[in-house]
């Protein structure tokens, strides 16, 4: 059997000042193999942020441990870390976080050039990207010629560039209307049926549905974790 891509066991979040200790995440015990199409829900305040700054590798647990592809997160330097945010996760933000005033290609590229891959090479593959979101005709454009939808088109395709092994996407269409947030929905599955691990933080259950497993958080805790409606409640400590 072969390990899981992502291994969360005992993890627990503590933000601590002189006076207050705000425990955020609780005892989070969670396995994805790769190839699956997580959504993360909750309300407001339930940690599913936090805990997606965590498997993006933005923020360490206080405590309990992060294997992200067998790798011990917790033991990694401050350069391993961004070497692995930039070459093993993509990430998808509701507010794009695309540079203004810089075309769509060149805004693909940007990962790529951290990497140092040769110019010649950074075009070829953002253009090759943004052709499968079906932006060939706006390459040129800067954000603000293009529709929100285009945007996060956009977005997806800097994700994609270094074929990482994870997309994190947070709330990604919070900031776009029903119809294109059904596009880039579909543009998401589609991906997962190539083989990419998705995981997505919503608050929206329509949204959610179009994953193929549901983990809900409450309080920072894990309280249901399933496929679809066939969700396995998980007992919860208020």
């Amino acid at each position: 059997m072969r390990d899981s891509l992502i291994k969360v066991s005992g993890l627990n979040k503590i933000y601590r000042t002189d006076d207050l200790e705000l425990k955020v995440l609780s005892d989070i015990n969670l396995h994805i193999d790769a190839g699956e199409f997580v959504a993360i829900m909750g309300p407001s305040g339930s940690g599913k942020s936090t805990l997606m700054h965590i498997l993006g590798v933005l923020d360490l647990p206080t405590s309990g441990t992060y294997y992200l592809d067998g790798q011990n997160v917790g033991s990694l330097s401050d350069d391993e870390l961004a070497d692995i945010r930039n070459k093993k996760i993509g990430f998808v933000f509701q507010a794009y976080n695309l540079l203004p005033r810089t075309s769509a290609v060149e805004n693909v590229m940007l990962p790529m050039d951290y990497a140092g891959i040769p110019d010649t090479d950074q075009l070829i593959l953002a253009k090759r990207v943004l052709a499968m979101m079906g932006l060939s005709d706006r390459l040129d454009h800067p954000p603000n010629k293009l529709s929100g939808g285009q945007q996060q088109r956009v977005a997806i395709a800097r994700a994609l560039v270094m074929q990482p092994a994870i997309i994190l996407a947070d709330e990604p269409t919070g900031n776009i209307a029903s119809v294109q947030a059904e596009e880039i929905m579909a543009i998401f599955q589609k991906l997962n049926a190539d083989g990419h691990t998705i995981i997505m933080i919503t608050h929206e259950l329509n949204i959610a549905e179009h994953a193929k497993r549901i983990i809900h958080l409450f309080d920072g805790r894990v309280i249901e974790d399933g496929n679809g409606h066939q969700q396995r409640r998980i007992s919860k400590k208020l």
